[in-house]
């Protein structure tokens, strides 16, 4: 499965960087897990549907008060 996503992405970004003129598209790292049975299912249909009414809650947020993960770098 990891390789099948590496391939995905590759893929993608390429035509985005092509296209777009985009990089960086990706976050970091997914979450992977096999679904085994109707209640995991329901589990994460809930957190996908529900995930975006708490993002201005979120610490990346770009209103959030500044903390260690909205902060640039040099």
């Amino acid at each position: 499965m990891s390789s099948f996503i590496a391939g995905y992405k590759a893929a993608v970004t390429s035509r985005a960087g092509r296209e777009l003129n985009a990089a960086n598209i990706w976050q970091r790292n997914y979450y992977e897990h096999i679904v085994r049975n109707e209640n995991e299912l329901k589990n994460f249909w809930n957190y996908i549907d529900t995930n975006p009414l708490r993002w201005e809650k979120d610490q990346l947020y770009p209103a959030a008060l500044p903390n260690q993960f909205n902060q640039d770098t040099p």
